[in-house]
Order: structure tokens, then sequence, then C-alpha cells
């Protein structure tokens, strides 16, 4: 009879353990939420964002239509995962009367070989491009200014590598998009 109890309590513990295991192995590993193919109207493949998001149940959006006017002068798109804002950009038509990045100068940022001149600090990179040349002393033209972001990136080594990566693609899409500023590729 103790024989048959020290073997019941052995398959016992064997099928806990099993149970335990098991719901180990079936138990989803976290990664970051599906996203589509392309996001923030198409300017980015949603691959090349993912390396510096974080882990999450969902993900959503939140942005203006790309489109720039005298009256909208900037658009964002703002990723979420779970109700945290985890990568932004944006993009701002700005009367050339000079690049203000002084918000940006405790972060230490550095330069960038993107735009006519582009900026990198720990979460975000900044670029800007001539729109429209002056035309004179009272017409100053017009630029656009690009930012990317990326808050609460689970491996900030990638960062450097990534974002400025992510504001090239961005200045040629709201080159290709708004028809304007083209640099010519060296």
């Amino acid at each position: 009879m103790r024989r048959f109890a020290n073997v019941a309590a052995a398959a016992s513990v064997f099928v806990v353990l099993a149970g335990l295991l098991a719901g180990c192995s079936s138990e989803e590993r976290k990664a970051v939420p599906k996203l589509p193919e392309r996001i923030c109207w198409g300017a980015f493949a949603s691959s090349d964002v993912s390396p510096v998001l974080p882990t999450g149940e969902r993900a959503t959006f939140s942005s203006w239509p790309f489109v720039l006017t005298e009256d909208r002068e900037s658009v964002s798109c703002i990723l979420y995962i779970d109700g945290n804002t985890k990568f932004s950009a944006s993009v701002s038509l700005e009367a050339f009367e000079g690049v203000d990045w002084s918000s940006w100068e405790k972060a230490n940022p550095k330069p960038i070989d993107v735009g006519e001149k582009g900026i990198f600090w720990g979460t975000g990179a900044s670029a800007y491009f001539t729109c429209e040349p002056s035309k004179g002393p009272n017409a100053p033209g017009k630029y656009i200014d690009l930012y990317v972001s990326a808050g609460d990136a689970p491996d900030e080594s990638k960062l450097p590598k990534v974002l400025p990566k992510l504001l090239r693609q961005f200045v040629a899409f709201v080159q290709r998009e708004l028809k304007c500023g083209a640099i010519a590729e060296s």
C-alpha cells in the first residue's frame, strides 16, 4: 500500500510539473504589436520602425492627412503602444527666418548627414531642407522642418543607427510628396 502511495505521489508531482511546463511553453512571448506594413502616411516601413519600439498589446495611431497649407503649416503622426506615445514623426512648413533647434541644445545633439542640416540626440532626430528659396529681403522663402522620435526603445544602442535612417526616409518622402527641395544625390 505504501508503495502505491509513493507511486501515486510521484505521478501527481509529474503531472503538476508537466502542466506548469506546458503553461510556460504555450505562454506567448511579448512582442511589438502588429503594425500595418507602412505607417505615418506611408513614409515608413513598419519593419524599419519596429527595432526601436517596446513590446505591448495594442498599437494605435493619431495623425492628420499629409497636407501642408497656409492654414495647416504642420502635421504629425503619433504611434501609441498601450496608450502611450512610442514613436512620432512631424513635419512643418516654416518661413525661413532661421531654424530654431534651441529646445534640443540641452540634449547635446550630434550633427548627421540628413537634409541640408540634421541633428540627432538621445531619442530624437531632426532635419530641414529649403522648399522655396528666398526671393529677396521681403520674401524670406520657406523651409521644411522634420522630426522623428522614439520613446522607451528596448535597446537604446539602436537609436543612433535607426533614427537617422528613418529621418532620411522621411526627408525623401516629404520631398517627393510636396515636390519641393529635392536635394541632388552625390
